[in-house]
């Protein structure tokens, strides 16, 4: 079974509590620098994939927003 892992940055939809993939990368620090330039509500996360699906997902920042929990 393939197994990878990405960095994926998510971006706040006009509506707040909507969210909207915008890129994903291999490497952390490509990830982090491009989601700290997109500024405010932008969610970065770690995710992990196998064979082909979403397995695990990690918040690893919040930018430009206060976070709620359910």
């Amino acid at each position: 079974m393939d197994r990878f892992e990405q960095y994926e940055i998510w971006a706040q939809t006009g509506s707040a509590s909507k969210w909207e993939f915008v890129a994903a990368f291999h490497d952390f620090d490509v990830a982090s620098a491009v989601a700290a330039r997109r500024g405010r509500g932008v969610r970065l996360i770690h995710a992990i994939y196998e064979g082909g699906k979403l397995t695990e997902q990690h918040v690893l920042a919040e930018l430009g927003s206060t976070r709620q929990n359910p």
